[in-house]
């Protein structure tokens, strides 16, 4: 007994030494959210949740049927706080935080000492149970060695999730906004060719008239006809486009059931009178990007594990073993006494064969791959940021050509043809081309002011992450193919 007390003494060291180590950090159930409410509330001024029970889920739920509640028409402020507090996929991210948060926690608390026990000798005639006892701890050497190490690596780990997390929720409230943005644009869409349709239903009824008393060819009709059926078939396929893009709002807000009763607005806000300044906005990218500060964490816990490996490049298992050996004798008199040996041994690996070079270029690539992607990401950002602003302004000045140029001309050429047409001077043919030439102006306006509310929306993941620079490109493209595309 005196020989095990011994051989746990000598284990007994650096677990006194490990309980210095503060787990407190880890340890909480929403370890590390702190962090990423702060980031996302500046960056969104929005609140965020971490559901992790069955009475926050049912709070969760009551919050967000006040608020649908209270806001039948949602704007886009209202619709990124549902998603933020309801979108399940989030809350998944937001587990993913609790893992790292664990796997820091575990890393702060040493290996478990490997205890055995054996006999030998039962059943020898002469005994009268057995007639030797063995037993051993046994503990890696190494790991206690290395602690400290991989502590600050784990560390590092837990504060990427945090950063992770904190991205995935900007990229949810980004990508809420601009499905917000899209749905409401589509049913400005959808009225702007309900208006045209009643116009054109009216002419078309007109026409069948004329046709009656004979002061219109059957060409004549057919081409309002024609054009009232076309522009039907516009408009359902609009109300489709329109109600695709609500239910992609209502996938990224997380509702169902009745809570999918909701509505959007009919039109889009007006454009503003000026534009903000964000003559810095390189600068502004450059000191807030979530992602590039993953990035940095990326180059730190790389260079952390670098040093680990270059300590360990030798020597890749370290063990202790410390125990004590009894064996029972037996004397002619009959009386038997115990003997008792204490017994130590180390093992450990012999670098023979394997000298840990590979082990060591692996790290060193691993090194200089983190270093290259921070630098490129930094490139990035910039880039990004610019274009991102780039976009705010030249779509602005683009949509304010349409509002204020296109519409209005269109507007006067169609009254001025109308004038004509009653007066027997333009044709029915004439006529129509114009009102269609004045609907596909109406769209393209609608279109315009659309792409620069989007451009607008990716001005903040551009300075504070979230974003995606595939998001802006996908905004330039949009009105590119739409302007070719006809009549909605």
């Amino acid at each position: 007994m005196i020989a095990i007390k011994r051989a746990m003494a000598v284990t007994a060291i650096p677990l006194v030494l490990a309980g210095c180590v503060s787990s407190a950090e880890y340890a909480g159930k929403e370890a590390g959210f702190s962090t990423v409410s702060t980031k996302v509330g500046g960056a969104t001024a929005k609140q965020t949740v971490w559901v992790q029970n069955q009475q926050q889920a049912q709070a969760t739920s009551a919050r967000v049927k006040t608020i649908l509640s209270r806001n039948k028409v949602l704007d886009a402020e209202t619709a990124v706080q549902v998603a933020l507090i309801n979108n399940k996929g989030l809350q998944a991210a937001y587990a993913d935080l609790g893992d790292s948060a664990a796997d820091a926690w575990q890393s702060t608390m040493l290996l478990n000492p490997t205890v055995s026990v054996g006999f030998s000798g039962i059943g020898a005639p002469e005994l009268e149970a057995f007639r030797t006892i063995e037993g051993a701890i046994t503990t890696n050497l190494l790991a206690l060695m290395t602690k400290k190490r991989d502590i600050e690596i784990a560390d590092t780990r837990f504060r990427q999730a945090q950063l992770n997390a904190a991205v995935r929720t900007l990229q949810l409230a980004a990508e809420t906004r601009r499905a917000w943005i899209n749905a409401v644009a589509a049913w400005e869409n959808v009225g702007q060719l309900q208006r045209a349709q009643a116009a054109a239903d009216a002419a078309s009824e007109l026409a069948e008239k004329l046709g009656e008393t004979g002061a219109m060819t059957k060409g004549g009709q057919a081409r309002e006809h024609v054009f009232v059926a076309e522009l039907a078939g516009e408009t359902a396929k609009a109300r489709l486009t329109a109600r695709l893009a609500k239910e992609e709002l209502t996938r990224l807000m997380g509702l169902w059931g009745t809570d999918v009763d909701y509505q959007v607005p009919n039109s889009l806000p007006a454009l503003p009178r000026s534009l903000a300044k964000r003559d810095a906005i390189e600068a502004e990218a450059l000191r807030n990007r979530i992602d590039l500060q993953v990035a940095r964490l990326e180059l730190e816990a790389t260079a952390r594990s670098y040093g680990l490996t270059e300590a360990t490049r030798y020597v890749t298992d370290l063990e202790v073993l410390a125990g004590f050996e009894a064996e029972r004798e037996v004397e002619e008199d009959g009386k038997k006494k115990w003997e008792t040996t204490a017994a130590g041994e180390l093992e450990f690996a012999i670098p023979i064969f394997d000298t840990g070079k590979a082990r060591m270029r692996k790290a060193e690539l691993g090194y200089m791959r983190a270093a290259n992607q921070l630098a490129e990401k930094a490139v990035n950002v910039r880039s990004e940021a610019r274009s991102a602003y780039e976009a705010y302004r030249s779509n602005y000045d683009i949509a304010r050509h349409y509002r204020n140029n296109v519409v209005p001309l269109r507007t006067k050429v169609e009254e001025e043809s109308l004038l004509t047409y009653n007066g027997m001077i333009t044709n029915t043919f004439e006529l129509l081309t114009d009102t269609r030439d004045k609907i596909n102006s109406i769209l393209l306006s609608v279109n315009a002011k659309r792409d620069f509310w989007l451009a607008d929306a990716n001005l903040a993941p551009a300075v504070y992450g979230g974003g995606s620079s595939a998001a802006a490109a996908e905004t330039e493209v949009a009105s590119a193919s739409e302007s070719g595309g006809g009549a909605h």
